[in-house]
């Protein structure tokens, strides 16, 4: 007799049920959606939704509905032509928003509820904009250069040792000393702290130290700034919503970001193209900051800055703590004034040196300086052109010692406070970019190859299974269950981890239906091998599953290593295909050997005198 106990039998049921529960998502489709945020990145109240309803009412658009997602407003439509005109007419009627064209899937709110969602679809079916960004090396190593310069001013003022010049040349950092013994006590400090050049010194007729920057050191320079700015971009990309974007090194320069479901590039270009942070330096309050402006000649040691209300300020080269130091900005308000502010938390380098600051200069002023760089493109000799930003937003007195948390003041709304600190959470580039390839692939695409590729699946899966039918009749009615349960499964386990959908991972899928038949296949033929061995029909049933499993197993287990494979050395595209067909192996494991099973057991596992099964 083959039965299965009855928790074998619920477990199934269970298993079946969830995976159709999750995988119903699928079937709601995509609706074309303006989604509309405010400039600086403030929350939308009730009356701006009255408001872009009543832009939309008087042109004469039709909408579905308007709902609010996070801080940004979600207004759906019936088609891509009214989202087209909608989103023109809330440029120019709404001030002050951004509005980006996206597709968002019809998820009924119970199915939400209960943490139902449909799968992310990649660029190549759902659409969406490509952008290659170039990263200006260049700027990286003097941007390093800029930094281990002030690393080895701010040690040598630490440790009371007097220089008389300090300067790079080439890749060499070359310090002038009065005397041989200054050399030698600040080539020991030097040396100690500054791990990453490669110190020298020589004394006679030239009292100094040279610290070089060798090749290994500046290719290590070079990775890491792209590193930091695939980090920096990622978060950024997530500031917006956008479901599995894809953001990736190619070659040693340049940045592959890819946005599935952005239709506008403005706001992904807006996103990308931000370069503000903040630097924290010391006011030069021994020099006339008006009178510098007057005169045009700068302190030595001091840069000539502007604050919101065009008054000159003098602030020290000497940067205290910058953006790249951060670990948490939030929008707040200042309880002295309750205006608006920014509360700010420093890593633990940026909290030593802002201790060590404010220790010994508590009554003085300090300033915030906000920097913005504007890429320009590249010149006739195909150098990256920039126009430099920057201006004081805050220049106010130290009244207390602090290090790791405190306020930035000197904002002038609710909503630039809250876009600084989205901006300060996502982290300054380590070396700026350009966009050198943009390119939008339109949602007709995206759908005319979604299309095909659920034309393909629908193909291969009737002729799998009219194969079935035709050769292993009642035999084949089970696998074909089997099977369609386990294309429920997959479509439920890739929703629920939140897979992107490719064109190769559509390619998985026709391929797992072909596996999970093959499991069956082997099955059935060591049933039917052994019923000509004279064997019982329950016990040929009961071998036939016993003994095809470690065949299964092993067949199975060596396509999931090589899925694996894929998968940690593959790109996007072939992340895509491991990732359907490691899913789709598992689920077809449980399928071909469980569900089957299961079903095999119910028609013909309590026959205690059969004599026959149609296989």
């Amino acid at each position: 007799m083959n039965r299965y106990p009855v928790w074998k039998y619920v477990l199934i049921l269970v298993v079946i049920a969830v995976g159709t529960l999750y995988a119903l998502p699928n079937i709601y489709g995509q609706s074309p959606v303006v989604q509309i945020t405010a400039d600086k990145g403030a929350a939308i109240d009730e009356a701006q939704f009255v408001q872009f309803e009543d832009a939309l009412k008087t042109a004469g658009v039709a909408y579905d509905s308007i709902q609010k997602d996070g801080d940004s407003a979600v207004i759906k439509f019936t088609d891509l032509d009214s989202q087209r005109v909608g989103q023109d007419v809330l440029k120019e009627s709404v001030k002050g928003f951004r509005t980006a064209m996206n597709l968002k899937p019809n998820v009924p709110n119970w199915l939400e509820g209960l943490g139902g969602s449909a799968m992310n679809l990649g660029l190549d079916l759902r659409g969406g904009v490509h952008f290659l960004l170039e990263v200006d090396m260049q700027e990286a190593a003097e941007n390093k250069q800029k930094q281990l310069r002030s690393d080895a001013t701010a040690l040598l003022f630490k440790e009371k040792i007097p220089k008389k010049t300090i300067r790079w040349i080439g890749n060499e950092l070359q310090i002038t000393f009065k005397s041989s013994d200054l050399v030698e006590k600040a080539y020991d400090k030097l040396r100690q702290e500054l791990v990453e050049l490669t110190f020298r010194f020589e004394t006679g007729s030239e009292n100094i130290v040279i610290g070089a920057l060798t090749e290994s050191v500046l290719k290590d320079i070079k990775d890491k700034a792209i590193e930091q700015n695939l980090t920096t971009l990622r978060s950024r990309v997530n500031e917006i919503g956008v479901a599995e974007p894809i953001v990736q090194r190619q070659g040693m320069d340049r940045i592959v970001v890819q946005l599935p479901g952005i239709q506008d590039t403005t706001e992904a270009k807006h996103i990308l193209d931000a370069t503000a942070t903040l630097e924290y330096r010391a006011t030069d309050m021994e020099n006339n900051a008006q009178q510098a402006a007057n005169s045009g000649r700068t302190p030595i040691g001091s840069t000539l800055y502007y604050d919101r209300d065009g008054r000159p300020v003098l602030v020290k080269d000497r940067i205290i703590a910058t953006g790249n130091q951060l670990i948490d900005a939030q929008q707040t308000f200042d309880p002295q004034n309750g205006r608006p502010a920014v509360s700010v938390k420093l890593n633990s380098i940026g909290a030593s040196r802002m201790l060590d600051f404010t220790k010994n200069n508590v009554g003085k002023l300090m300033a915030v300086v906000f920097k913005e760089r504007v890429p320009l493109g590249k010149d006739e000799n195909g150098v990256m052109r920039y126009r430099d930003k920057a201006e004081v937003i805050s220049n106010a007195t130290i009244n207390g010692v602090f290090s790791n948390s405190f306020l930035t003041t000197g904002l002038d709304s609710v909503q630039e406070a809250t876009q600084l600190a989205l901006l300060l959470r996502a982290g300054a580039l380590a070396a700026p970019v350009q966009i050198v390839e943009e390119r939008t692939i339109g949602p007709s695409l995206g759908q005319d190859n979604i299309d095909k590729g659920v034309l393909s699946v629908q193909i291969g899966l009737a002729l799998v299974l009219v194969f079935m039918l035709i050769y292993y009749r009642m035999f084949g009615v089970i696998a074909n269950v089997a099977l369609t349960v386990n294309i429920v499964l997959m479509l439920a386990v890739l929703s629920l981890f939140g897979a992107t959908l490719t064109l190769p991972g559509i390619a998985g899928i026709v391929l797992t239906v072909g596996m999970a038949v093959d499991a069956n296949v082997l099955i059935f033929e060591r049933i039917k091998e052994e019923l000509r061995d004279g064997n019982t029909v329950q016990g040929s049933i009961k071998s036939g599953y016993g003994k095809a499993f470690s065949t299964i197993a092993d067949a199975n287990v060596t396509t999931f290593i090589a899925a694996v494979v894929l998968f940690a050395f593959g790109t996007g595209p072939i992340k895509g295909f491991a990732v359907t067909l490691s899913v789709g192996i598992v689920t077809s494991m449980f399928t071909a050997i469980m569900v089957s099973r299961a079903l095999v057991n119910l028609i013909y596992g309590r026959k205690k005198k059969l004599q026959s099964v149609a296989i």
